[in-house]
């Protein structure tokens, strides 16, 4: 069946309630349903549920200024998308498989998608359709053409708005919500970014504004204004809100992840994993994007996330109860790139192949216990294909087996579980067996199951018989399905790496593989060297690498270096161990007080145009990620020059690669970057590595 939009809303619109009679019941039945039990869904979160996986795009004033983060003082004649094409974009999403789309009509920059009444800051003044275009409109029209469920993002934070952090401004963003609210049909989510305050150019005043984000909101009243415009819409953002924040921007869900949550204060740890018998029904969100960076930066284009990280994604997102939302992000035509929409082509290709056919349909199932005895809650309700339907056990049954009786014996690696949804999160802890030589070997126990538990095998089984054990339950079970699947062999391409002495190696996880490269930017293949041990690249190339297998190959895998560390030495640094930034090892970190410096001898003098620095992907207790810097550069025999000052955008949540570009090439020696704000408002700062640019 084709699942449109009407087809997924109205599916999700059969568990909306507890029924009083279970579907497919003949006649009477002598005993009632089970109760809820704990925190459930409201109706527009089981619609939301039901999507499972959908797309982000940012796209906006920073993929024209190279930034992830604007400053507000853009101007808007550099929004100029040269081929801008909605249908391609939401088709990049379709062709993956993902039933969403939700858009960046406004990041903090303040520069809005859509031409608002209220500014204008927005595409009204940009040369983009002569001033006359509507994105927003242009990808919404384009999501209803291909049945996407369509979304936007609207960032509470205007770094370009005058009033911003005064009443005034209160007044303007409810303003502009309620245009996108009104006139763009019906949305299933919207989102409001958690970023708030800092430094901006707030209408030429170029100052720092901090706020206390839910006095200054006064969220209630905008969930109030979106209940009223847009009642079926889920709202993402901060406390009262239908969804949650995963904590993370690296694309994984806690084990387990919890739907429920308390009203206790916040915590990084309670949004990875929920709160197990919470008193409030709020998922949580993975949000990760496709890139190393939210928006599209050309330095990217060969880091874009593979089918197998992508599969890895799902199994850790929505496989553990979690919405995925994946970002793209379009580049300076407008456009999904090239490489980019044809991993999304492939991921859908290989979600399709795992998930297109279930091994345990015409399965025979037998349940140690049934409710009442009544067929409308027995064991064969995981196999129907329903949503609506669930095997359960009377009132006072806490652990229960549910058997599969395959028609010939299958090879499976992937198996997924369903609770019924209405009746809460009821499963505390499970564990699947399978038959082997006359008994039963256990292979996988969790905890939650929740609107869908993907366990995925370490090696594929072969068997006729499994098994579901309720091991722990707070309220008797009440599930809706029990699927088995079989995923494709994925061809992953090998990995790129650069040791500490400047020696490039390649690696494979795909066994009894030849991997073959090239340095001239051709395509490698057969005739190509074959990768043997670590080898040394001049300053400036680039590594194109094969896996080939018979006659299989993999995606090819491409990276370019800048220059070796090798040689390289700290020549001062305000705290200790600075050189662990020069080791290629982002296990070991650099730690110093907020405000600490370094300086970098780089051994003979280059035109650097920039620098990298990659945060610490798990900060140590007491250390924040460095949130500003301060960066010089001093020729051989010169002195210290200014190269560049400012912020690394949304380092706290995403510990990606931070790349600075000077505003021209700088012929130095020596570079000194201090560090001058930790985040999470700790005084020490932790920090992985550090890099040069010379083009």
């Amino acid at each position: 069946m084709k699942l449109s939009r009407r087809n997924l809303l109205g599916l999700a619109a059969t568990t909306l309630a507890v029924p009083r009679l279970p579907a497919l019941a003949a006649g009477p039945i002598p005993l009632a349903p089970p109760r809820p039990h704990g925190a459930v869904p409201s109706a527009r979160q089981l619609r939301w549920h039901a999507l499972e996986r959908y797309a982000f795009v940012h796209f906006s004033i920073n993929t024209f200024t190279d930034r992830e983060w604007g400053y507000g003082d853009e101007s808007p004649a550099l929004f100029d998308p040269s081929d801008f094409d909605a249908d391609q974009i939401v088709a990049s999403a379709r062709a993956a498989g993902l039933r969403g789309l939700i858009l960046t009509a406004k990041h903090h920059d303040g520069f809005c998608l859509w031409p608002s009444a209220h500014t204008a800051h927005s595409v009204r003044r940009s040369p983009w359709r002569g001033g006359r275009g509507d994105m927003v409109r242009e990808v919404s029209d384009a999501c209803r053409r291909q049945d996407l469920a369509f979304g936007v993002y609207l960032s509470p934070w205007d770094r370009n708005h005058a009033e911003y952090g005064r009443p005034a401004y209160l007044a303007y963003f409810r303003a502009q919500l309620r245009e996108l609210l009104t006139n763009y049909g019906p949305l299933f989510e919207i989102w409001f970014d958690g970023a708030n305050g800092g430094d901006g150019y707030y209408g030429g005043a170029r100052e720092t504004r901090q706020i206390d984000a839910p006095r200054y909101y006064d969220w209630p009243a905008t969930w109030q204004l979106v209940r009223e415009l847009q009642p079926d819409a889920a709202i993402w953002g901060q406390r009262g809100s239908d969804l949650r924040w995963v904590g993370n921007e690296d694309g994984h869900a806690g084990d387990p992840c919890w739907a429920a949550m308390d009203s206790g204060a916040f915590s990084i740890e309670k949004n990875h994993g929920g709160v197990r018998g919470g008193e409030v029904w709020r998922p949580a969100e993975v949000d990760v994007s496709i890139r190393p960076g939210w928006f599209w930066h050309a330095r990217e284009d060969d880091q874009v996330k593979t089918v197998g990280r992508l599969m890895r994604i799902e199994f850790e997102s929505v496989g553990r109860g979690a919405g995925l939302l994946l970002n793209l992000a379009p580049d300076r035509r407008g456009r999904i790139p090239e490489r980019d929409a044809q991993v999304l082509r492939e991921w859908g290709e290989a979600h399709a192949a795992t998930f297109g056919r279930d091994l345990a349909r015409g399965a025979r199932a037998r349940a140690s216990q049934v409710r009442g005895n009544a067929a409308a809650y027995g064991a064969g309700r995981v196999l129907d294909g329903r949503g609506d339907t669930y095997w359960s056990c009377d009132d006072a049954v806490r652990e229960a087996e549910l058997m599969l009786t395959l028609p010939r014996p299958a090879t499976f690696d992937v198996i997924r579980l369903r609770e019924y949804l209405p009746l809460g999160q009821r499963v505390t802890t499970f564990a699947l067996d399978v038959e082997e030589r006359g008994g039963w070997r256990e292979i996988a126990r969790h905890q939650a199951i929740g609107s869908q538990r993907l366990v995925r095998l370490a090696a594929p089984v072969t068997t006729r018989r499994v098994r579901l054990r309720i091991v722990e339950a707070e309220a008797c079970p009440a599930i809706s399905e029990f699927a088995l699947f079989r995923q494709p062999e994925l061809l992953e391409p090998p990995t790129i790496a650069r040791n500490a002495a400047g020696q490039v190696s390649l690696a494979s996880e795909w066994p009894g593989a030849a991997i073959h490269y090239s340095l001239d930017g051709s395509t490698p293949g057969a005739g190509s060297p074959r990768y043997a041990a670590p080898f040394a690249l001049p300053d400036g190339g680039t590594v194109k690498a094969v896996c080939l297998r018979r006659t299989k190959a993999s995606a090819v895998a491409s990276r370019s270096f800048d220059l070796a560390k090798a040689g390289w030495r700290i020549a001062a640094a305000s705290a200790p161990g600075a050189e662990a930034l020069l080791d290629e090892d982002p296990a070991t970190l650099w730690r110093c007080p907020a405000g600490g410096e370094l300086t970098l001898d780089l051994g003979a003098e280059h035109a650097l145009t920039g620098f990298t620095l990659l945060p610490a992907a798990h900060l140590p207790a007491g250390h924040g990620a460095p949130l500003a810097y301060a960066c010089h550069a001093r020729r051989d025999d010169g002195d210290w020059q200014p190269a560049a000052q400012g912020e690394f955008a949304n380092i706290e949540a995403n510990a990606a690669v931070q790349t600075i570009r000077f505003d021209a090439a700088r012929p130095a020696r020596y570079l000194r970057l201090a560090l001058t704000r930790a985040g999470g408002g700790q005084e020490r700062i932790a920090c992985a590595e550090l890099g040069v640019l010379t083009r």
